[in-house]
């Protein structure tokens, strides 16, 4: 699995191809690989400690992490991927038939081999674990196989993560692409949203929120430095968590219960059931008087709504309709 080899001719000779007019996607099979440069190029990127020059827009994109294909999705970058892998829900319905076209590399993280056997020029992260070191793919070790990298920016955020970073995020992935413009396209009609729901809440007094995204001990919860925290705000909460300086975090189930919420948000994920979650904080001694209990008031998210994409804004609007029902009768 540690293992590194070069890259083959064939992924060399696919870096250097043009893309067409239509910009991500690919240019013909028999273009000259010499041809003249792409505008914007070279394009100097620095992300999460690593700098990176691209020469030219990537060819053969792998993503990984389900916030990272449906950002390149949502770009129309599909004819510039040759992989994918790592859905934590299903692909939203409008990039299906794109998405149906890539080849799933496997169901999580694929090996350093097989990912290299995709032959791929560029690989975008969603999480940090995509670049685990110990599993042979550090961005170090696909940079030596001469493979580009990026990383959702919500992985190394040295400050809060808000709408302006999911802007950047999506504006950084179509520059690399050579597509610009279709990032703007994209963030006009996800402001579009947000705008809605500000608009829908104007005076609404905001909600006391406890996310809970698993634990029996102690409870995982969203803190203030992840983009959870900004969704919980523009969608008409205030995240009692929020001075836990970090994306997630412990907190113990006695703290849940000082800082009484009025409504516990669930993140919707993996194995276990929301039923099973809901019924364990039900029955939960050291809840039992908070308010969010008594009432049973609970709110729902899936975990792909909640981290740096495309998704977030839909999910402030799901979440605004959940804690504030008669602004949106």
């Amino acid at each position: 699995m540690m293992g590194k080899r070069p890259p083959t001719l064939l992924s060399a000779m696919a870096v250097a191809l043009l893309l067409s007019g239509c910009g991500g996607a690919p240019a013909p099979e028999d273009a000259a690989p010499n041809g003249p440069a792409v505008e914007g190029f070279p394009l100097t990127v620095s992300n999460c400690g690593v700098k990176t020059t691209f020469e030219r827009p990537p060819r053969r994109a792998v993503s990984m992490n389900q916030h990272a294909t449906e950002v390149m999705l949502a770009l129309g970058l599909e004819k510039s991927m040759v992989g994918t892998s790592y859905l934590d829900d299903k692909i939203l319905p409008e990039y299906q038939g794109a998405y149906d076209g890539i080849k799933v590399l496997a169901e999580e993280y694929p090996s350093f081999e097989t990912l290299l056997t995709a032959e791929p020029d560029f690989v975008y992260g969603g999480f940090a674990s995509t670049f685990d070191e110990k599993e042979g793919r550090s961005r170090a070790a696909l940079t030596e196989s001469g493979i580009n990298t990026y990383l959702n920016i919500e992985g190394c955020a040295t400050g809060p993560v808000t709408m302006s970073t999911m802007d950047r995020e999506i504006r950084n992935v179509a520059k690399i692409f050579g597509v610009p413009d279709r990032a703007e396209r994209q963030l006009k009609e996800l402001h579009g949203t947000l705008d809605t729901v500000t608009d829908k809440l104007a005076g609404a007094t905001p909600v006391k929120v406890f996310v809970y995204d698993s634990g029996d001990k102690t409870a995982f919860t969203a803190g203030g430095a992840g983009i959870g925290d900004e969704m919980i705000e523009q969608a008409g909460g205030a995240n009692l968590f929020a001075d836990l300086d970090k994306a997630f975090g412990d907190v113990s189930f006695e703290q849940v219960a000082e800082r009484a919420p009025e409504v516990i948000v669930i993140y919707d994920y993996g194995d276990q059931p929301v039923e099973d979650k809901k019924k364990f904080l039900l029955a939960n001694p050291a809840l039992k008087d908070v308010p969010a209990i008594r009432n049973k008031r609970f709110a729902v998210l899936p975990l792909s709504s909640t981290v740096l994409g495309v998704r977030v804004p839909s999910g402030v609007e799901s979440l605004a309709r959940q804690l504030h029902p008669d602004r949106f009768e």
